[in-house]
């Protein structure tokens, strides 16, 4: 039984991967902040060690674990560069992340974010990060991965971040699948008008995409049909960012994708509870991960555990 704890949990996609990769895992610590990211978390995998913000947390208080999970938010760091050591950290949620690692020496762990970590601040933020995890005794690993190499049909791209304590680990990322992806595999089949949007609304859509072309900006809707290899990536603001995901309808108006559409496009299965508004809903699967990515990750670092003795 692998012992994991769970930072930034949001509804629990980085521990289902873990749940699906290893044959069994038990969860004996969980923080989120967001109360309705709870409600979704609590409605799939009970209440059971919910905690609130780590910020609040001590480090000694965190039961002994065997991997950290976090998908934690970037934040700029405000010291560039690495000479103030442990206290270029402070002030960002990664400092909550290199503590519990310091003070608990979990076999290994997997940290999640968004690509742009890569080039923030010119490499700089992403070398702190990989220096501070070093000095905490791991040997570390990161790469950029790609949700439509996995077998889901979003152009989605995070950067993650994974580490040993054991330096004789050799652990290599997931290779692509070469699963061929289209976007009619996650849509349903009767879908309510609802969804459908209004003459205005696609009228407004159009004139803003044509605006913001002319602007030089490539932001506005994608407009997607059962046979398109990928989505763009679903955002936590879904709908209110001007990146929407659209479905084409004959004979009338695009549609929204619904919710369980877009759990679909995060490779969450249809048995996941979604006991919240469709607004919490979009948000919530915008800001999770791709479950088959977290999934694929965890079958490469239980392989690479199980040839050191690890698990």
């Amino acid at each position: 039984m692998i012992r994991i704890i769970d930072l930034f949990a949001g509804i629990g996609g980085i521990r289902l991967g873990f749940e699906q990769a290893f044959s069994g895992v038990e969860c004996v610590f969980t923080s989120e902040i967001d109360k309705f990211a709870i409600q979704t978390y609590k409605a799939n995998f009970g209440d059971e060690n919910i905690n609130g913000d780590i910020t609040l947390i001590s480090e000694k208080d965190v039961p002994d674990h065997d991997i950290l999970l976090a998908g934690f938010p970037c934040q700029p760091f405000s010291q560039a560069g690495l000479k103030k050591g442990f206290s270029d950290t402070r002030g960002t949620l990664f400092f909550d992340i290199e503590r519990i690692l310091i003070e608990k020496r979990p076999k290994a762990f997997l940290l999640e974010n968004v690509k742009q970590l890569k080039g923030h601040e010119k490499g700089q933020t992403l070398q702190i990060i990989l220096e501070h995890l070093k000095k905490a005794g791991y040997k570390v690993y990161f790469d950029v991965l790609k949700a439509r190499d996995f077998g889901v049909p979003q152009n989605r791209e995070r950067i993650f971040i994974v580490g040993f304590l054991d330096q004789n680990v050799d652990f290599k990322f997931p290779k692509p699948t070469n699963i061929e992806t289209f976007v009619g595999s996650i849509l349903e089949k009767n879908v309510d008008k609802k969804y459908t949007i209004s003459d205005k609304l696609w009228e407004g859509h159009q004139r803003r995409k044509t605006q913001n072309k002319l602007n030089g900006k490539g932001f506005g809707y994608g407009i997607f049909n059962t046979l398109s290899p990928y989505t763009n990536t679903i955002s936590a603001r879904y709908y209110k960012d001007g990146s929407e995901i659209l479905i084409e309808q004959k004979g009338k108006n695009p549609r929204k994708i619904t919710p369980r559409e877009a759990a679909r496009l995060q490779g969450y299965p249809d048995s996941f509870e979604i006991p919240v508004s469709n607004a919490q809903a979009y948000r919530q699967f915008g800001n999770s991960v791709c479950v088959p990515v977290i999934s694929a990750i965890a079958k490469e670092m239980r392989n690479a555990m199980n040839q050191s003795d690890l698990t």
